[in-house]
Protein backbone atom coordinates (compact mmCIF):
# COMPACT_ATOMS: atom_id res chain seq x y z
CA UNK A 1 0.00 0.00 0.00
CA UNK A 2 1.42 3.37 -1.02
CA UNK A 3 2.13 5.69 1.87
CA UNK A 4 0.62 9.16 1.73
CA UNK A 5 2.44 12.18 3.04
CA UNK A 6 1.08 15.66 3.52
CA UNK A 7 2.44 18.47 1.44
CA UNK A 8 4.66 20.37 0.97
CA UNK A 9 7.19 17.84 -0.27
CA UNK A 10 9.79 20.44 -1.34
CA UNK A 11 11.61 22.86 0.89
CA UNK A 12 14.07 25.64 0.15
CA UNK A 13 17.64 25.79 1.31
CA UNK A 14 17.45 29.40 2.52
CA UNK A 15 17.42 28.72 6.24
CA UNK A 16 17.49 31.64 8.68
CA UNK A 17 21.14 31.10 9.57
CA UNK A 18 22.25 31.11 5.92
CA UNK A 19 20.21 34.25 5.19
CA UNK A 20 21.68 36.05 8.19
CA UNK A 21 25.21 35.10 7.15
CA UNK A 22 24.57 36.50 3.67
CA UNK A 23 23.29 39.75 5.15
CA UNK A 24 26.36 40.01 7.39
CA UNK A 25 28.67 39.41 4.43
CA UNK A 26 26.86 41.98 2.27
CA UNK A 27 27.20 44.63 4.99
CA UNK A 28 30.99 44.24 5.17
CA UNK A 29 31.74 46.72 2.31
CA UNK A 30 29.70 49.39 4.08
CA UNK A 31 31.37 48.65 7.40
CA UNK A 32 34.82 48.90 5.83
CA UNK A 33 33.87 52.19 4.17
CA UNK A 34 32.64 53.64 7.46
CA UNK A 35 35.84 52.60 9.23
CA UNK A 36 37.92 54.11 6.41
CA UNK A 37 36.12 57.46 6.54
CA UNK A 38 35.19 57.79 10.21
CA UNK A 39 37.62 55.58 12.08
CA UNK A 40 37.50 52.68 14.50
CA UNK A 41 34.53 53.97 16.48
CA UNK A 42 32.14 52.14 14.18
CA UNK A 43 34.07 48.89 14.66
CA UNK A 44 33.90 49.30 18.45
CA UNK A 45 30.17 49.92 18.16
CA UNK A 46 29.75 46.71 16.16
CA UNK A 47 31.78 44.54 18.55
CA UNK A 48 30.03 45.87 21.66
CA UNK A 49 26.51 45.79 20.19
CA UNK A 50 26.87 42.19 18.98
CA UNK A 51 28.49 41.01 22.24
CA UNK A 52 25.90 42.67 24.44
CA UNK A 53 23.08 41.60 22.09
CA UNK A 54 24.10 37.94 22.38
CA UNK A 55 24.27 38.22 26.19
CA UNK A 56 20.85 39.86 26.38
CA UNK A 57 19.36 37.34 23.96
CA UNK A 58 20.70 34.45 26.04
CA UNK A 59 19.40 36.00 29.26
CA UNK A 60 15.90 36.51 27.89
CA UNK A 61 15.82 33.02 26.38
CA UNK A 62 16.76 31.55 29.76
CA UNK A 63 13.99 33.51 31.46
CA UNK A 64 11.53 32.33 28.81
CA UNK A 65 12.85 28.76 29.17
CA UNK A 66 13.73 28.51 25.50
CA UNK A 67 16.67 26.48 24.09
CA UNK A 68 19.73 28.71 23.80
CA UNK A 69 21.54 26.91 21.00
CA UNK A 70 18.62 26.80 18.60
CA UNK A 71 17.79 30.50 18.83
CA UNK A 72 21.30 31.91 19.17
CA UNK A 73 22.54 30.04 16.11
CA UNK A 74 19.99 31.63 13.77
CA UNK A 75 22.13 34.79 13.70
CA UNK A 76 19.25 37.24 13.96
CA UNK A 77 20.58 39.04 17.03
CA UNK A 78 24.00 39.39 15.36
CA UNK A 79 22.40 41.06 12.36
CA UNK A 80 20.39 43.34 14.65
CA UNK A 81 23.53 44.35 16.55
CA UNK A 82 25.46 44.97 13.34
CA UNK A 83 22.76 47.12 11.70
CA UNK A 84 22.20 49.09 14.89
CA UNK A 85 25.93 49.75 15.31
CA UNK A 86 26.26 50.86 11.69
CA UNK A 87 23.43 53.35 12.17
CA UNK A 88 24.87 54.87 15.35
CA UNK A 89 27.48 57.66 15.10
CA UNK A 90 31.14 56.57 15.27
CA UNK A 91 31.64 58.61 18.46
CA UNK A 92 28.90 56.75 20.37
CA UNK A 93 30.10 55.80 23.89
CA UNK A 94 29.51 52.36 25.37
CA UNK A 95 26.43 53.36 27.36
CA UNK A 96 24.65 54.76 24.30
CA UNK A 97 25.27 51.56 22.33
CA UNK A 98 24.11 49.60 25.38
CA UNK A 99 20.82 51.48 25.68
CA UNK A 100 20.11 51.07 21.98
CA UNK A 101 20.95 47.35 22.05
CA UNK A 102 18.93 46.73 25.21
CA UNK A 103 15.84 48.36 23.75
CA UNK A 104 16.26 46.62 20.38
CA UNK A 105 16.73 43.08 21.74
CA UNK A 106 14.61 43.03 24.91
CA UNK A 107 11.76 45.43 24.15
CA UNK A 108 11.44 45.60 20.36
CA UNK A 109 12.09 41.90 19.81
CA UNK A 110 11.41 39.64 22.79
CA UNK A 111 8.64 41.68 24.39
CA UNK A 112 6.51 40.69 21.40
CA UNK A 113 7.52 37.03 21.46
CA UNK A 114 10.91 36.96 19.72
CA UNK A 115 11.94 36.50 16.12
CA UNK A 116 8.95 36.29 13.80
CA UNK A 117 6.56 38.13 16.12
CA UNK A 118 8.10 41.60 16.40
CA UNK A 119 6.01 44.26 14.61
CA UNK A 120 8.87 46.78 14.54
CA UNK A 121 12.36 46.50 13.13
CA UNK A 122 14.45 46.04 16.30
CA UNK A 123 17.52 47.93 15.05
CA UNK A 124 15.47 50.98 14.03
CA UNK A 125 13.53 50.90 17.30
CA UNK A 126 16.77 50.96 19.29
CA UNK A 127 18.17 53.75 17.13
CA UNK A 128 15.01 55.87 17.35
CA UNK A 129 14.74 55.67 21.15
CA UNK A 130 18.31 56.93 21.50
CA UNK A 131 17.79 59.72 18.96
CA UNK A 132 14.80 60.96 20.96
CA UNK A 133 16.35 60.50 24.40
CA UNK A 134 19.98 61.50 23.70
CA UNK A 135 19.99 63.85 20.67
CA UNK A 136 23.36 65.44 21.52
CA UNK A 137 25.20 62.13 21.86
CA UNK A 138 23.61 60.94 18.62
CA UNK A 139 25.25 63.77 16.65
CA UNK A 140 28.84 63.45 17.90
CA UNK A 141 31.58 63.28 15.27
CA UNK A 142 35.33 63.94 15.18
CA UNK A 143 36.89 67.07 13.75
CA UNK A 144 40.41 65.88 12.91
CA UNK A 145 42.50 62.94 11.78
CA UNK A 146 42.09 61.30 15.19
CA UNK A 147 39.68 58.89 13.52
CA UNK A 148 42.38 56.28 13.03
CA UNK A 149 44.02 56.31 16.44
CA UNK A 150 42.59 53.12 17.93
CA UNK A 151 43.92 53.62 21.53
CA UNK A 152 42.38 57.09 21.75
CA UNK A 153 39.15 55.85 20.19
CA UNK A 154 39.08 52.95 22.68
CA UNK A 155 39.59 55.37 25.59
CA UNK A 156 36.81 57.64 24.31
CA UNK A 157 34.42 54.71 23.87
CA UNK A 158 34.70 53.69 27.53
CA UNK A 159 35.34 57.01 29.31
CA UNK A 160 34.43 59.79 26.81
CA UNK A 161 37.87 61.24 27.49
CA UNK A 162 41.21 61.28 25.72
CA UNK A 163 42.77 63.02 22.74
CA UNK A 164 39.87 62.52 20.35
CA UNK A 165 38.31 65.88 19.53
CA UNK A 166 34.58 65.12 19.64
CA UNK A 167 32.15 67.79 18.51
CA UNK A 168 28.44 68.02 17.88
CA UNK A 169 28.37 68.49 14.12
CA UNK A 170 25.60 69.01 11.62
CA UNK A 171 25.31 66.43 8.87
CA UNK A 172 24.91 67.53 5.23
CA UNK A 173 21.19 66.77 5.33
CA UNK A 174 20.84 68.84 8.50
CA UNK A 175 22.79 71.72 6.96
CA UNK A 176 20.60 71.63 3.85
CA UNK A 177 17.52 71.76 6.06
CA UNK A 178 18.70 74.83 8.00
CA UNK A 179 20.21 77.11 5.36
CA UNK A 180 19.66 80.28 7.44
CA UNK A 181 19.08 82.48 4.42
CA UNK A 182 21.83 80.96 2.27
CA UNK A 183 21.51 78.82 -0.83
CA UNK A 184 22.79 75.26 -0.80
CA UNK A 185 25.83 76.29 -2.86
CA UNK A 186 26.65 79.14 -0.46
CA UNK A 187 26.27 76.85 2.54
CA UNK A 188 28.61 74.24 1.04
CA UNK A 189 31.19 76.89 0.09
CA UNK A 190 31.25 78.18 3.67
CA UNK A 191 31.46 74.73 5.29
CA UNK A 192 34.29 72.57 3.88
CA UNK A 193 33.81 69.99 6.65
CA UNK A 194 30.25 69.43 5.42
CA UNK A 195 31.62 68.80 1.92
CA UNK A 196 34.13 66.26 3.25
CA UNK A 197 31.38 64.56 5.22
CA UNK A 198 29.18 64.46 2.11
CA UNK A 199 31.99 62.87 0.09
CA UNK A 200 32.38 60.19 2.75
CA UNK A 201 28.66 59.43 2.82
CA UNK A 202 28.63 59.20 -0.98
CA UNK A 203 31.12 56.32 -0.95
CA UNK A 204 29.55 54.68 2.08
CA UNK A 205 26.15 54.65 0.40
CA UNK A 206 27.68 53.18 -2.75
CA UNK A 207 29.21 50.41 -0.62
CA UNK A 208 25.81 49.55 0.87
CA UNK A 209 24.26 49.73 -2.60
CA UNK A 210 26.80 47.17 -3.86
CA UNK A 211 26.12 44.85 -0.92
CA UNK A 212 22.38 45.24 -1.31
CA UNK A 213 22.46 44.46 -5.03
CA UNK A 214 24.45 41.34 -4.21
CA UNK A 215 21.72 40.19 -1.81
CA UNK A 216 19.08 40.91 -4.42
CA UNK A 217 20.94 38.88 -7.05
CA UNK A 218 21.18 36.00 -4.57
CA UNK A 219 17.39 36.30 -4.11
CA UNK A 220 17.63 36.95 -0.39
CA UNK A 221 14.82 39.44 -0.99
CA UNK A 222 12.91 40.75 -4.01
CA UNK A 223 13.45 44.12 -5.66
CA UNK A 224 10.01 45.51 -4.85
CA UNK A 225 10.53 47.33 -1.53
CA UNK A 226 14.02 48.81 -2.19
CA UNK A 227 13.18 50.00 -5.71
CA UNK A 228 9.85 51.43 -4.55
CA UNK A 229 11.50 53.32 -1.69
CA UNK A 230 14.35 54.76 -3.77
CA UNK A 231 12.02 55.66 -6.64
CA UNK A 232 9.45 57.46 -4.48
CA UNK A 233 12.20 59.33 -2.62
CA UNK A 234 13.76 60.39 -5.93
CA UNK A 235 10.40 61.51 -7.36
CA UNK A 236 9.61 63.58 -4.27
CA UNK A 237 13.05 65.21 -4.38
CA UNK A 238 12.69 65.91 -8.11
CA UNK A 239 9.21 67.41 -7.81
CA UNK A 240 10.08 69.78 -4.97
CA UNK A 241 13.69 70.41 -5.98
CA UNK A 242 12.95 71.36 -9.59
CA UNK A 243 11.22 74.62 -8.67
CA UNK A 244 13.75 75.76 -6.06
CA UNK A 245 16.99 73.78 -6.48
CA UNK A 246 18.91 76.23 -4.31
CA UNK A 247 16.65 75.58 -1.32
CA UNK A 248 15.81 71.89 -1.58
CA UNK A 249 18.21 68.97 -1.85
CA UNK A 250 17.91 67.06 -5.11
CA UNK A 251 17.50 63.33 -5.76
CA UNK A 252 21.24 62.59 -5.72
CA UNK A 253 21.65 64.17 -2.28
CA UNK A 254 18.73 62.24 -0.83
CA UNK A 255 19.90 58.96 -2.34
CA UNK A 256 23.59 59.21 -1.45
CA UNK A 257 23.54 61.00 1.91
CA UNK A 258 22.43 59.74 5.28
CA UNK A 259 21.36 56.13 5.74
CA UNK A 260 19.39 55.82 2.50
CA UNK A 261 21.06 52.75 0.98
CA UNK A 262 21.50 51.03 4.35
CA UNK A 263 17.78 51.51 4.91
CA UNK A 264 16.73 50.46 1.42
CA UNK A 265 18.61 47.17 1.25
CA UNK A 266 19.25 46.12 4.86
CA UNK A 267 16.40 47.58 6.94
CA UNK A 268 13.14 47.68 5.00
CA UNK A 269 13.77 44.21 3.56
CA UNK A 270 13.30 42.69 7.02
CA UNK A 271 10.82 39.87 6.27
CA UNK A 272 9.20 40.03 9.72
CA UNK A 273 8.27 43.70 10.11
CA UNK A 274 7.58 44.60 6.47
CA UNK A 275 4.74 43.76 4.08
CA UNK A 276 4.79 40.28 2.60
CA UNK A 277 3.06 40.29 -0.80
CA UNK A 278 4.79 41.77 -3.84
CA UNK A 279 2.22 44.53 -4.28
CA UNK A 280 2.32 45.10 -0.53
CA UNK A 281 6.09 45.54 -0.64
CA UNK A 282 5.65 48.18 -3.33
CA UNK A 283 3.19 50.10 -1.18
CA UNK A 284 5.44 49.63 1.85
CA UNK A 285 8.51 50.94 0.01
CA UNK A 286 6.67 53.90 -1.52
CA UNK A 287 5.37 54.90 1.90
CA UNK A 288 8.84 54.82 3.41
CA UNK A 289 10.34 56.87 0.58
CA UNK A 290 7.64 59.56 0.84
CA UNK A 291 7.91 59.71 4.64
CA UNK A 292 11.71 60.00 4.48
CA UNK A 293 11.44 63.03 2.21
CA UNK A 294 8.69 64.68 4.27
CA UNK A 295 10.52 64.25 7.58
CA UNK A 296 13.91 65.22 6.13
CA UNK A 297 12.54 68.35 4.48
CA UNK A 298 9.94 69.64 6.92
CA UNK A 299 10.36 67.54 10.06
CA UNK A 300 12.64 67.93 13.06
CA UNK A 301 15.12 65.16 12.16
CA UNK A 302 17.57 65.42 9.23
CA UNK A 303 17.79 61.68 8.52
CA UNK A 304 14.37 60.10 8.78
CA UNK A 305 14.96 56.48 7.79
CA UNK A 306 14.32 55.05 11.28
CA UNK A 307 11.09 56.97 11.84
CA UNK A 308 9.79 56.28 8.35
CA UNK A 309 10.46 52.55 8.76
CA UNK A 310 8.78 52.39 12.18
CA UNK A 311 5.71 54.26 10.94
CA UNK A 312 5.34 51.93 7.99
CA UNK A 313 5.92 48.90 10.24
CA UNK A 314 2.67 49.96 11.92
CA UNK A 315 0.95 49.94 8.55
CA UNK A 316 2.35 46.60 7.34
CA UNK A 317 -0.53 44.42 8.68
CA UNK A 318 -3.11 46.70 7.05
CA UNK A 319 -1.15 46.71 3.78
CA UNK A 320 -1.03 42.91 3.84
CA UNK A 321 -4.77 42.74 4.42
CA UNK A 322 -5.56 44.77 1.30
CA UNK A 323 -2.84 43.36 -0.96
CA UNK A 324 -3.36 39.70 -0.21
CA UNK A 325 -2.83 37.70 -3.44
CA UNK A 326 -5.65 35.52 -4.71
CA UNK A 327 -5.45 31.81 -4.10
CA UNK A 328 -4.85 29.62 -7.13
CA UNK A 329 -8.12 29.13 -9.00
CA UNK A 330 -9.95 31.91 -7.13
CA UNK A 331 -12.16 33.99 -9.42
CA UNK A 332 -13.15 36.86 -7.13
Amino acid sequence: MMALFSSPHLHGGNHSQRLMLLVLAAAVPGLVAQIYWFGFGTLLNVIWAITLGLALEASVLLMRKRPLGFFLKDGSVIVTGLLLALALPPMAPWWLVSVATLFAVVFAKHLYGGLGNNPFNPAMAGYAICLIAFPTSMTLWTSSGEYFNLPDQWLWFWTEQGNVDAITQATPLDAMKHLQGNTIKEMLAANPTIVNYADAMFWINLAYLAGGLGLMLLKVFTWHAPVAMLSSLSIMAFLFGTGEPDLYAGPSEHLLLGATMLGAFFIITDPVSSATSRSGKLVFGVGIGVLIYIIRTWGAYPDAVAFAVLLMNLCAPLIDQYTKPKAYGQQH
